[in-house]
């Protein structure tokens, strides 16, 4: 369990591939205090620690989470928002992100407001999408990234959301540009009431 609050940033140093699965080797600056079999949000995505040597360390990804994130379009030198698994005796700064991510999005346009900025992201969307849970409302929540935001002005397939200085600077938001692919984790409990009403029709 996650809180969507980004900790650090990790850089990507190798991708072997293995089969259908990919061992990514990254270095972060909290590498050396993890542990095998520690969860690790990479982008969004809940990852375990396979293997740990000084400030490296490597997880793996199978092909279920390749294909429904932006993992598998990670290259070396790439930087990934990373945040350990929430501490049960800490305050849920974000909103309860479980590292299941949902799909991927594109970034259709960013915009600089007197130093804060404005992204649009747009998704595939369907009916049958929406009836898993699969859409955002205005000011409800949604993981970008791994990142915890506030939904403003959505449509049927795509939103907006602001971003401060802080989390621009402290996070690969500002390696996001035009036709950039982000993961998106849709809130839980927007997935829990649409399955829910499954029962009821």
């Amino acid at each position: 369990m996650f809180s969507g609050i980004v900790e650090s940033t990790a850089r990507l140093v190798a991708v072997e591939r293995d089969r259908t699965n990919i061992h990514f080797t990254f270095t972060c600056d909290f590498a050396h205090e993890l542990s095998i079999d520690q969860s690790v949000a990479h982008n969004g995505v809940c990852l375990t620690v396979v293997s740990q040597t000084g400030d490296q360390y490597v997880v793996t990804a199978m092909d279920e989470t390749l294909q429904r994130s932006n993992l598998g379009l990670l290259q070396p030198g790439d930087e990934v928002n990373v945040e350990r698994s929430m501490l049960m005796n800490g305050r849920l700064d974000g909103h309860i992100v479980q590292g299941h991510v949902d799909t991927t999005a594109v970034c259709k346009k960013v915009e600089n407001v007197d130093g804060s900025y404005i992204f649009t992201f747009a998704y595939e969307a369907n009916r049958a999408k929406a009836l898993q849970g699969y859409f955002t409302v205005e000011k409800g929540s949604v993981t970008v990234n791994g990142v915890s935001l506030t939904v403003c002005r959505p449509t049927d397939n795509t939103f907006e959301v602001c971003i401060i200085p802080y989390t621009y600077e402290h996070t690969n938001f500002h390696d996001i540009k035009e036709g950039s692919v982000v993961n998106l984790e849709f809130d839980i409990l927007g997935k829990y009431m649409a399955r829910l009403r499954h029962f009821e029709e």
